[in-house]
Parts: structure tokens; sequence; C-alpha cells
């Protein structure tokens, strides 16, 4: 039996996530920032005065990158703390080094600000893959911006819309996304070094009672990590907040991925649009016809995870007590990689299905034609007004004819005949060829296609242009 065979093994691994969002989220990527702030704070140390040489320093960083994993392994089941063990494998390639590894710090200078660090890479890729969304969308909505299609409110026939237009309400649902993302990207700022309990009583002691040099030392290691700064003031933790409102970003566009699938899944139904559907694909192991939208289901399955889980930081960073409890950590390790590991899925899906998105016009005209008589009504009684006739004995009497022609479509399964029977009607004064010359789509959809124009060159062009360099993602589906 394989190795993983035997095992639970994470769909989000196996399935669904990206390698690249798995790599941020991997040991590898941990220990080696683990290494990288170790080397970070021995140079700011050294930096302000402490007794730390330039050979100390080289040793460190030769061995930033070759981590001795199974040296780490074997102390960490003696003495049960993963920090400790790491900073004792590092020790064993650097010799020379190994008395000043760590110096000053608790756990979580290296736990947190790696945390911090890995979020921010993830969010990185999470803003590459949104952006390639709207990119997507934006190309499809400017492509349909003129197609005539039946709108919807509570998915009862409404007043026409385009298939462009419908796309764009899918794009502002993201757009916002990217706005809250950019924000939370341009807030997030590193733990520091700030001790046990936050108050970095061990660098003034380091320091001998300098002040100054103890407050030099965030900004110190803040730049040298490529972060503006860190949080002016912490517990032994930084605030378990940042989490919440991580992941409140991402729950976010799960819930906009969600709106976007619904409506695909909705319209796979009609017969309208549909998903990609490549040509071994099999759609139902009992029923061989059947095309179903799973990759828009899928996006909604995992989105509803994602949003879910939300939950996880907002509660744990309403129950953490004093400076410092450990009630976050299992937690953390679960609810934070698995919400970007779904998120990233999520929006892989999304770069699928819109890059492949098909459109069946004829099927939209039908539906639509159907439904016109009903959406022309206004604008004839509007003209049988111009003419003279009575407005309000004109609107009672094309609710009459409405209801009728509506039963006769509902309960005797036939053509809308509305037009026919208001031109029979003398105080609509027109014909039957007038009204025929209503029925041309693209007089009741409005401002449509202007919006959809608009929209793109005024608020997502200018986002495609500032994020350019992101552009040219495209998703792989693995199941």
């Amino acid at each position: 039996m394989s190795d993983n065979m035997d095992r639970y093994v994470s769909p989000l691994s196996e399935r669904y996530a990206s390698r690249e969002m798995q790599y941020i989220f991997s040991p590898d990527m941990k220990f080696r920032t683990w290494r990288r702030l170790w080397i970070a704070l021995a140079e700011t140390e050294k930096e302000l005065g402490l007794p730390i040489t330039e050979e100390q320093i080289a040793e460190l960083k030769a061995h930033a990158e070759d981590i001795n994993y199974e040296v780490a392994q074997a102390r960490e089941k003696e003495v049960r703390h993963d920090v400790m063990s790491h900073v004792y494998a590092y020790g064993v390639q650097c010799p020379k080094a190994k008395g000043i590894i760590h110096l000053g710090a608790t756990s979580c200078y290296v736990g947190d600000n790696t945390d911090i660090i890995v979020m921010t890479e993830a969010l990185k890729l999470v803003k590459k893959k949104l952006v390639n969304v709207l990119a997507e969308l934006a190309s499809f909505a400017g492509k349909y911006k003129d197609l005539p299609t039946l709108a919807f409110t509570h998915f009862q026939p409404a007043q026409p819309t385009t298939v462009g237009k419908r796309a764009t309400l899918w794009m502002q649902e993201f757009y916002l996304d990217l706005e809250d993302l950019d924000y939370v990207l341009s807030t997030m700022k590193l733990l520091g070094s700030k001790g046990t309990t936050g108050t970095q009583a061990s660098f003034l002691e380091l320091f001998d009672g300098d002040m100054d040099k103890v407050n030099a030392l965030d900004p110190m290691i803040a730049e040298k990590m490529g972060f503006q700064a860190c949080y002016p003031v912490s517990g032994q933790t930084y605030s378990r907040k940042i989490d919440t409102r991580v992941l409140n970003v991402l729950a976010g566009i799960a819930a906009s991925a969600t709106k976007m699938s619904n409506d695909i899944r909705l319209l796979q139904h009609l017969k309208e649009v549909e998903e990609p559907f490549e040509k071994n694909q099999i759609g139902s192991s009992a029923m061989a016809y059947k095309r179903n939208p799973m990759r828009s289901e899928r996006i909604a399955s995992l989105s509803r995870y994602v949003i879910a889980d939300a939950l996880n930081p907002a509660i744990t960073s309403a129950t953490q007590w004093f400076e410092r409890t450990l009630d976050d950590s299992a937690n953390k390790r679960l609810s934070v990689p698995e919400g970007f590991l779904a998120v990233d899925g999520i929006l892989d899906l999304c770069l699928n299905v819109v890059d492949g998105l098909v459109v069946y016009p004829k099927v939209i005209e039908k539906r639509l034609m159907s439904e016109l008589p009903f959406m022309a009504t206004e604008n004839i009684m509007m003209d049988a007004v111009k003419k003279g006739g009575d407005r309000q004995e004109l609107h009672e009497k094309i609710r009459e004819l409405s209801m009728e022609a509506g039963r006769r479509v509902k309960a005797e399964g036939k053509d809308n005949n509305l037009l026919e029977i208001i031109a029979q009607e003398p105080m609509f004064m027109t014909t039957a060829e007038e009204l025929a010359e209503t029925m041309d789509p693209s007089k009741y959809i409005g401002c449509a296609p202007a919006q959809v124009e608009s929209f793109l060159k005024d608020v997502i062009g200018p986002v495609l242009e500032e994020n350019k360099e992101l552009l040219g993602v495209k998703a792989e589906i693995n199941v």
C-alpha cells in the first residue's frame, strides 16, 4: 500500500489547491522563514552593538536554506518543543553562531512573524488570481454587452438586461473583494520582537537599559523582512484580530464566487449559458446525456466551507486571555491554511469556468421573445395614451388581457398571444403590424450596453492596467 492510501489526506491539497499555494503553507516555507528571521534578529542585534561577529552571521546565512530536518525531528521527540528543536538543529550546522541564535526572543518571534509573512504571501497569490478572474469576466462582459436576455427578479421574468451587463454584477462583487484585499494587504505588519509578554524586557536587559536601541529593534527587523513596520503594541502574540480580518477577505471572495456560480447553475438549467464541458467528461453515472454544472457546484461547495471557516479566527480572537494563551495554536494551524487553500481552489475554478463559458444566443432569444409581449405592455399603453386613450382604462384592459394570455401559456401550454389580442382591442388604436415592430429586444435593455462599457472603462480597466504584471494566469483543474 502506498504512503497515502492508509491515512487521511486533505482534499484541499490532493484535489483543489495549486502547488503554488500549497508551498506557501508548507513546512519548508515555514522553517526557511524561521531562519531568515533568526538572521535578521542577529544582524540587527549586531548593528545595535551586541557582541555578534560577521563570521557568525555568515555562518547563519550559509545554512539558511539547507535545513537539517532529521536533526530537528529527533530533537523534538526529546524536548517536545518545535522552536527549540530547530534552534538546536540550526546550531548543529552553525557551531560558531549557535550561542546567539534566538537571542532575547520568544517562540512567537519566529512563529507569529512567520504567520504574518505567510498570510501576506498567500494574499498576494489570491490577489493575482482575483485580478485574472476580473480580466476574464471583463472580456466576457465586453463580448456580450449588447446581447439582450431576460432578466429575473425573484427568479421570475423581469425587464430585459444583457448577458454582458449580468456579468458586470458578478464583477462588481469581486471588485469589492479586491478593494478589501488591497486594504488588508496594505495594513499587514510584523509582530517584531516584543518578548514573552510584549514588554521587550529581555531586550532592555540585553541593551543595558538603552531604550533607543530597544525602540530601533523592531523597525530594523521589519525592513530586513520587507515590511514597513511592526504592530506598535502586543502581548506575546500579534492580535488574533489580524487573522479575523484576513479570513473575512477570503469569506468575501467565497460569497462572490457563490453568487456567480449559482447564477451559472441556474442559467445552465435554462440552457442559456453553460460552464465548459470536456470532450470525454461524464455528466452522470446513470444518465449519459446529462451535462451537469459540476465545477460551479464545486465553487459553491468550497465557498460554503470558507464562509463557515471565517468564524474560527473571530472566536479565537474573542477568547484570548491577557497576554497569551495557547488555545489559538491548533485552530490557526487548521483554519488559516485551509481557508487559503480552499479560496485558491475556488479562484482556479472561477478562472476555468469563466474562460470557457458557452453562451447559446438562440435559446436566450427564444425565452426572451416568449416573455417580451408582457414587457412591451407599458410602451403600448403609453403610445395609446399619446393617441388620446385613458391611461387607467388602458392599464386595466392590459391587466385583464395579460392574465388571460398568461393563463393560456401556463394552463394550456400554448404560445403567448398577448399582442394578437391587444391588436383586436379598439381602445389601443394599433395594428398587429405596428405591435410586431415593438418586439425588438434592444428597445427594452435600457442603458445596459453603455453601463457595461463605462464600468469596464472607468472601474475595471484601471485595475487591470495597475495590475497588468499579474495577468495571464490560466487555471488547471485536477478533477
